[in-house]
């Protein structure tokens, strides 16, 4: 890996930036010095939203704009804007990064976080473990959920990786963020196989990207409360030892992988426990 040095003030691109572990992120990067273009996109279809079990709240939330989140990192004196754009459009992608450049300059920084989410099953059933609409799997549940999971981070990172190669840069992180890979993941079989795919893309970035300075990792939270966990997901949670973390704090983890103390960290799925 070439030992370039981190820009004064970095640029970040996070996707997902409007609610929850995406929102954190995007304030955590931001009171870094880092300027932040946070992406997000409203979709009664998407992250399983027509559920009528989740709280009023939470789908509130979901459906936000980001510019609240602009709106807090600007008053605490940090640079942020907000653009709604659907991940599932590959035409999108190139402008987003052509919006981050002509507002604060080059993407240094991307941090794969939205989400196409549908809980989706093999053995069709009602609801799932924690009480929450599903649906079996199907063409429509895997073309949405791989169409953001795993198709847009692909070509999120390949934009990336292409005009960081261009302008010759020497720093650079990307980040994406699992919850299920490798091992399957019963209840959200479409969630769990495309995030499979974008630990792929993220390690073979880290691999192919390193000579350019860039480290690529992928953090994998606990359960984050986001908004939707109520007490028996915590409850069943904690009964299998594991804890329930905070946006905040899985912000924490991406904010420092992004940070140039985390140089020497690269091509690691990083289980938050």
């Amino acid at each position: 890996m070439t030992g370039g040095s981190p820009p004064e003030h970095p640029v970040a691109l996070v996707t997902g930036a409007n609610h929850g572990i995406g929102a954190a992120t995007a304030k955590a990067l931001a009171a870094q010095g880092t300027a932040v273009l946070c992406t997000y996109f409203r979709s009664e279809g998407q992250g399983g939203l027509a559920d009528p079990s989740l709280p009023a709240a939470y789908r509130a939330t979901r459906m936000a704009r980001a510019d609240f989140v602009v709106e807090s990192i600007r008053a605490a004196g940090g640079r942020a804007q907000a653009v709604e754009a659907d991940l599932s459009d590959a035409s999108v992608i190139p402008t987003l990064f052509d919006a981050a450049e002509t507002q604060f300059g080059p993407v240094q920084i991307l941090v794969n976080n939205a989400s196409g989410w549908i809980a989706d099953t093999f053995v069709p059933a009602a609801t799932d473990r924690f009480g929450r609409a599903q649906a079996s799997v199907s063409g429509r549940t895997l073309d949405e959920v791989f169409g953001v999971d795993a198709r847009a981070a692909g070509l999120l990172i390949a934009e990336f990786a292409r005009r960081h190669v261009a302008r010759q840069g020497q720093w650079g992180r990307v980040i994406g963020l699992t919850s299920g890979e490798a091992d399957g993941f019963p209840e959200e079989v479409s969630y769990g196989a495309a995030k499979a795919a974008q630990v792929n893309f993220t390690l073979s970035a880290a691999t192919e990207l390193s000579r350019f300075g860039v480290t690529a990792n992928v953090v994998h939270p606990p359960i984050t409360d986001t908004g939707w966990v109520n007490h028996r997901t915590a409850a069943l949670a904690r009964s299998s030892g594991r804890r329930v973390a905070t946006p905040r704090q899985v912000a924490e983890v991406i904010a420092y992988l992004a940070s140039d103390a985390a140089g020497l960290i690269t091509g690691n799925v990083i289980r938050l426990r």
